[in-house]
């Protein structure tokens, strides 16, 4: 394959990706103010978005804590076994 036939190779496949990213982009304008997911919104102007429940210290805060349930949930069980 020579230079030229390479050239149109790559032409050919990205003609028909060009209009399938139209196609993408036409679709998203679209839905620009329609609710997605857990109430967030594609468009802040579109609708109020919630505040997190948690800030993020607090949610460190929890995510710290969970090891140390855990290891005094797993040592009452064995402790269980163990009698």
């Amino acid at each position: 394959m020579n230079l030229q036939q390479i050239r149109k190779a790559l032409s050919a496949e990205r003609n028909p990706l060009d209009a399938r990213r139209v196609k993408v982009q036409t679709v998203v304008k679209a839905l620009g103010g329609v609710r997605v997911g857990r109430g967030q919104v594609s468009t802040k102007s579109a609708a109020i978005i919630r505040k997190p429940k948690f800030t993020r210290f607090g949610s460190e805060k929890i995510a710290a804590a969970q090891p140390v349930r855990r290891a005094k949930g797993k040592a009452a069980t064995a402790r269980e076994e163990r009698l």
